[in-house]
């Protein structure tokens, strides 16, 4: 394994290995160990007790955190006829149907979202392994295939700050909080939102402690390992 380097090391001898910090004291101490030139993002890491083979233990969602990511979020919507119309007027940054699913097609990725309308997906289902991969493909899971009338009120939400999770194959969820520039109240604000939207998601075939594992860090900074009883009782 590399050698971390000094910033690095200096940051983690303010943290705790073994202890599992109070949200607001976790949040403080992200913020203090953020030692990049630039605004880091601060990310949630969470270990859960799922079985990421099993059917009935998937768990995927979206959440609208209140105070936003702290970056401006390109969307992009694949719709046709009225849709458009709606989509433009709704702030979407890219909008069309065919011209731009080729354009995608031929290596264009310069969004952060990607939103359908259902009448859309027959013609970009083909996007699927260039935006699979990469998660920007639609799905009406996460509620990024939705009607015309609902596309402002997407539009809207992913503006501010959306933030999508999913279990992955080592049954960790990944989900950022917003920038280490933030207050701390917004980022307690953001945290609380997100284990709250995490635990109503909770999958029908979790058994046993649902969370094993919380931590943060900040963009290469070092883990800090949080205590979510306070806001999960709150729930």
């Amino acid at each position: 394994m590399a050698r971390r380097g000094k910033k690095y090391q200096e940051a983690t001898k303010q943290v705790e290995q073994d202890k599992a910090y109070p949200p607001p004291e976790a949040i403080e101490l992200a913020k203090k160990t953020a030692y990049t030139k630039f605004d880091p993002t601060i990310e949630l890491h969470l270990h859960m007790n799922l079985d990421s083979r099993a059917a009935d233990q998937q768990l995927r969602g979206v959440v609208s955190l209140p105070h936003g990511l702290g970056k401006k979020i390109r969307i992009l919507v694949f719709a046709q006829g009225e849709a458009v119309r709606i989509a433009e007027q709704a702030g979407a940054d890219y909008v069309g149907s065919e011209e731009l699913v080729k354009k995608v097609e031929e290596g264009w990725l310069d969004f952060d979202l990607a939103i359908a309308t259902p009448d859309m997906m027959s013609k970009i289902g083909k996007l699927g392994k260039f935006l699979g991969r990469r998660g920007l493909m639609p799905n009406p899971k996460v509620g990024t295939v939705v009607a015309a009338a609902d596309l402002p009120r997407v539009i809207k939400e992913a503006g501010k700050g959306r933030a999508e999770f999913k279990l992955d194959r080592t049954g960790n969820v990944h989900l950022p909080l917003g920038k280490a520039s933030f207050e701390e109240d917004k980022l307690m604000e953001n945290l609380s939102t997100a284990v709250e939207a995490i635990m109503r998601a909770k999958p029908s075939g979790a058994k046993g402690q649902y969370i094993k594992r919380a931590t943060l860090a900040t963009s290469m900074g070092p883990g800090i390992k949080v205590d979510l009883k306070p806001i999960i009782g709150k729930i």
